[in-house]
């Protein structure tokens, strides 16, 4: 695993302190989305469809430190949108960082070679570089030529600065397992510190919808990718039994308040991928959220969901609770022969809402109202 002990002590003390507290609910990654402003359009995402009066919102650099602060997760990776686009990123990450948490700085990387010089090389900041493949398979999923070529290169330039360098990558319908595995072989030449991996899922408001994984699909992929793993040395940023997980070898729920998200609409609930309301609160997050309404076998959406922000969590409690089990899966490798555990029955998972547009209406009442008012007191003045 491509994790640095210092960060694996750290984040372990944590979950054991919540153990021993026997808190069974926690965060142990915020997702922190400062803006959903992008230079990119890629097929796979829904952000970028916003009108430019959501787009053109940043959450300040007081309110992503209080949210750091109010969530208390040891790691907070911050997405978007392109983080790097918003003005303020140093001060974000500084803040962060200065309160000795983990930051992983999501990004296509199209800035990155510019902005290097904003940010310091630390053992609590990573650059977490987003690439879904080779060159072509790439440049077609952020549908843009050139943009892998310069992912490369600012993923080289900041290796050579010093700085912690992972990449992010979202497997899609399509790819093969001999795709993946050149794949892999060019990201550990690339000297990275590893592979944050994971499914596509079908993320409703994405306007292609047609390449996203089912379970089963999921599963035999990665069982394909892994046997031609054998001997490699891949380094991967996840934990062995999220990675078991993928392969079809354990029967996991997900835990969508091991991630949870503060963007610019507030706390979403119950995840980074779904959004089905929001509150004014982390604490109000935790405590109302109906959690045991989502989740695959529960929630029609979530049907085909193997994805790291709702399961990584998971495996990490599991890494806690049977160390050896996972001990086990690390040193001997991932079995890609043995029968699949059980799969979640579906029959049961109520049916889709489709209520993710109504906080956007309704930030677009406010938006109005906030305008209005001006133009009201301008005129009265």
């Amino acid at each position: 695993m491509a994790v640095p002990l210092i960060q694996q002590i750290r984040v372990g003390a944590y979950i054991l302190k919540k153990r021993v507290s026997g808190v069974e609910k926690y965060p142990l990654v915020l997702m922190l989305e400062p803006l959903f402003r992008c230079n990119l359009a890629c097929a796979g995402c829904g952000k970028i469809d916003y009108p430019d009066t959501i787009l053109n919102r940043r959450l300040s650099v007081d309110e992503c430190l209080r949210s750091a602060d109010e969530c208390g997760a040891p790691i907070v990776s911050i997405p978007g949108g392109e983080p790097l686009i918003h003005k303020e990123i140093r001060e974000i990450v500084a803040g962060i960082v200065a309160r000795k948490k983990f930051v992983y700085l999501c990004t296509n990387a199209l800035l990155l070679e510019k902005k290097l010089d904003l940010f310091r090389p630390s053992p609590y900041l990573t650059f977490s570089v987003h690439l879904d493949g080779m060159r072509e398979r790439h440049d077609a999923s952020v549908c843009q030529a050139g943009v892998f070529e310069k992912a490369v290169s600012a993923i080289k330039a900041a290796r050579d600065r010093g700085f912690r360098v992972n990449v992010n990558c979202t497997l899609f319908d399509g790819i093969d397992a001999d795709e993946a595995a050149v794949f892999f072989d060019f990201v550990k030449e690339l000297g990275v510190e590893g592979v944050t991996v994971s499914p596509g899922y079908a993320y409703e408001r994405a306007p292609d919808q047609e390449h996203f994984l089912t379970r089963r699909k999921t599963k035999e992929l990665f069982r394909e990718i892994f046997r031609r793993g054998k001997g490699r040395k891949w380094r991967f940023s996840q934990s062995s039994l999220f990675l078991d997980f993928l392969a079809g070898n354990q029967e996991y729920r997900c835990t969508p308040w091991g991630n949870p998200t503060r963007n610019v609409f507030g706390w979403q609930r119950p995840c980074y991928l779904l959004a089905e309301g929001y509150v004014s609160s982390f604490r109000e997050l935790m405590d109302s959220t109906d959690w045991d309404s989502y989740g695959t076998g529960n929630y029609e959406k979530c049907a085909d969901c193997m994805v790291h922000c709702g399961y990584e969590a998971t495996a990490v409690a599991d890494t806690m609770a049977h160390p050896l089990k996972a001990l086990k899966v690390a040193l001997g490798g991932i079995d890609t022969t043995k029968p699949m555990a059980p799969e979640i029955v579906l029959e049961n998972a109520r049916g889709a809402e489709f209520v993710f547009s109504k906080h956007v209406e309704a930030a677009l009442a406010e938006s109005n109202e906030t305008e209005s008012g001006g133009a009201e007191r301008s005129d009265a003045a």
